[in-house]
């Protein structure tokens, strides 16, 4: 390969990987911090918040238009369930109805337009993807009782997902393929569904989290989530770039056919 190619290629793994990383690290540390704020403790915030953010950002890198149609159809049915019951907001009814939303959303849309089961496979991959790195990072962190800075945790969950991510999207797609013969009909509503059931959990995060800075009449508990975003993009944007680097020397690179 040319040194020109190779630079080329490089810049163009740097931009990918740091942008994703960027994304899943800003994403994660603010469901990390907030999780934690209403009164999830210990390993949880951690595996749930990888998982989320890992399954969220799988759907948008491998189905935009999915992942963009369950997050409107998410958006709508949650507001439509705070009309209907106000501020007395449950994570499994807003999450359900949202979900549900994203299915109906995701019916319609597969009448216009033809589905692919291998979205909904690299989906449900990148929430595997986020539980393990939450586990693998949850286990050591609780049994030496420490905490991580924003940055150095949301570098260390990219790294553990993109790694697993991409190293198993090789074998683990095409064999989840067969495993799991999902009809086309079928993967547009899931991916859809999913999403949306994130987004409704997002909203019931964060009326949860209002309610309880209205409780404590405090500014510094929004604060300190807002504060912690920041340094979760910074962190997500290295860990990906050179999770990215280190992928590219052992032959996974991202402008390969997918």
């Amino acid at each position: 390969m040319r040194s020109t190619d190779t630079i080329a290629v490089t810049l163009t793994t740097l931009l990918i990987w740091g942008f994703a990383g960027a994304l899943f690290g800003a994403l994660f540390t603010g469901l990390h911090q907030v999780l934690g704020l209403i009164g999830l403790s210990g390993w949880q915030p951690l595996v749930l918040g990888a998982a989320a953010a890992a399954m969220t950002t799988s759907a948008f890198y491998s189905a935009m238009p999915m992942a963009l149609l369950g997050t409107m159809a998410g958006i709508l049915a949650s507001i439509g369930y705070l009309m209907v019951t106000g501020q007395n907001v449950d994570l499994m009814p807003i999450s359900t109805t949202a979900g549900g939303g994203g299915l109906l959303a995701g019916f319609l849309y597969v009448w216009a337009a033809a589905g692919s089961g291998r979205p909904l496979v690299e989906t449900l991959i990148g929430l595997i993807a986020g539980l393990v790195a939450g586990i693998l990072l949850a286990l050591p962190l609780t049994l030496l009782d420490t905490e991580l800075g924003p940055a150095v945790l949301a570098a260390g969950v990219v790294a553990l997902v993109g790694t697993f991510f991409q190293v198993s999207e090789r074998w683990l797609v095409p064999q989840a393929g067969r495993w799991l013969p999902i009809p086309d009909v079928l993967s547009v509503p899931l991916v859809a569904g999913l999403v949306a059931a994130v987004v409704g959990a997002s909203v019931w995060i964060m009326v949860g989290t209002t309610s309880l800075m209205l409780t404590h009449q405090s500014q510094a508990a929004a604060d300190e989530v807002m504060n912690a975003i920041p340094y979760g993009l910074i962190g997500g944007l290295l860990g990906g770039a050179i999770t990215g680097l280190l992928l590219q020397t052992f032959g996974f690179r991202p402008e390969q056919p997918r």
